[in-house]
């Protein structure tokens, strides 16, 4: 029993000093978040009035800022809502001076009606409907595109064929197939153009014989 109660007492002086060994570790941690409230209260405590009273007008300054940009959006959407709002209707309101340039062209190539007075008559009449839909279009901002001896924009114009000229620079606008037109300096549709192109020596051999054929 004595052995025991020995063994007892010097396994409780061995487990003595571990307790004091964790002790001073859990002072420095206590000390050293001590430390750290202190500094934050030292830093909150810097923060002078004036200091606060700059940081809200920057806020407000800021805020200020993004509004008016917020403003100016919605002005400039709104004026191009109120600009551009009919421009859907303008694109399909062309197709009526299309409609009245095949009607003429009809009239034109009907063998029935070449050299009569109703076949000029109805093509005065369809010119006249054609040029007061045009001016109609003019007092609203809508302007057709003079392509014809200009050279190729594609900004305006869009080229469907090429047609051999050598009196003319390579990408001049020599046929005009469907008129296009601009909505206050906003292209509302292509012109559908010809455009030059120089002719190939072979082509131009070609030609050439057939001239001398029909000289001769």
């Amino acid at each position: 029993m004595e052995k025991e109660e020995n063994q007892n007492s010097t396994t409780e002086d061995h487990q003595e000093p571990e307790k004091e060994t964790t002790k001073p570790e859990e002072n420095l941690d206590s000390e050293i978040n001590q430390d750290n409230d202190q500094q934050i209260k030292e830093n909150v405590e810097e923060v002078t009035p004036e200091e606060k009273i700059a940081e809200l007008e920057d806020k407000v300054a800021r805020t200020f800022a993004e509004m008016e940009n917020q403003r100016r959006r919605f002005e400039k959407e709104k004026d191009e809502a109120f600009e551009y709002g009919g421009y859907s209707f303008a694109r399909e309101a062309l197709n009526l001076i299309d409609n009245l340039e095949r009607s003429k062209q009809v009239l034109e190539t009907d063998e029935k009606l070449k050299g009569t007075e109703a076949l000029n008559k109805s093509l005065q009449h369809l010119d006249i409907i054609k040029k007061d839909t045009i001016s109609i279009f003019e007092k609203n901002n809508i302007k057709p595109i003079e392509c014809l001896n200009k050279k190729l924009d594609p900004n305006f114009h869009q080229a469907m064929m090429e047609i051999e000229d050598n009196t003319k620079e390579p990408g001049t606008i020599i046929q005009e197939i469907q008129k296009g037109f601009t909505i206050k300096e906003r292209l509302l549709r292509p012109s559908l153009v010809g455009v030059s192109k120089k002719i190939s020596k072979k082509d131009e051999k070609t030609v050439e014989n057939k001239e001398n054929k029909e000289a001769k």
